[in-house]
């Protein structure tokens, strides 16, 4: 299994589109089974979950990331894929309030540490092949409505 976590910045956001296509494809070419991809809330159909001040600082790095997820679900017959679209990443120590969820509306932030436990139960469990998840701490979302979790 291949599982990056690199970014960019919006002054240079290369490594989120082309550097993780790179990944990505070299992962289909040996014969990986699994690529779990951390991109963005923000990313892709989620566009619209960050208030607006925020995706457009972010835009040149989101449009990056959703190159790369992309090029992952085309090479979907080589290998499985799980995307993990965190909100904004926190450095303070994980609450154990990460969750994941398929609603592409949710936005809030999130604990790296806590990223990091979800992206291992993405890793290892059947039930994340070929899915696309937003991660957020449950006590901290913007969600207007209610949303639905995904257990692994």
């Amino acid at each position: 299994a291949v599982v990056p976590t690199r970014g960019g910045t919006p002054a240079d956001p290369s490594s989120d589109g082309m550097g993780n296509i790179k990944l990505i494809e070299a992962a289909a070419a040996k014969g990986v089974k699994r690529f779990v991809l951390v991109t963005s809330i923000g990313t892709g159909d989620s566009k619209d979950a960050p208030p607006a001040q925020v995706y457009d600082v972010l835009k040149p790095v989101l449009l990056e990331k959703e190159k790369a997820e992309e090029r992952l679900k085309e090479l979907s017959d080589k290998m499985e894929f799980v995307i993990v679209r965190p909100g904004g990443l926190k450095s303070e120590p994980k609450t154990d309030n990460g969750v994941l969820t398929k609603d592409t509306s949710v936005c809030g932030p999130i604990h790296r540490e806590d990223v990091a436990s979800l992206v291992c139960k993405c890793l290892f469990s059947p039930n994340s092949a070929n899915q696309v998840y937003s991660a957020v701490d449950k006590e901290q979302t913007q969600a207007a409505a209610s949303y639905e979790t995904v257990e692994l």
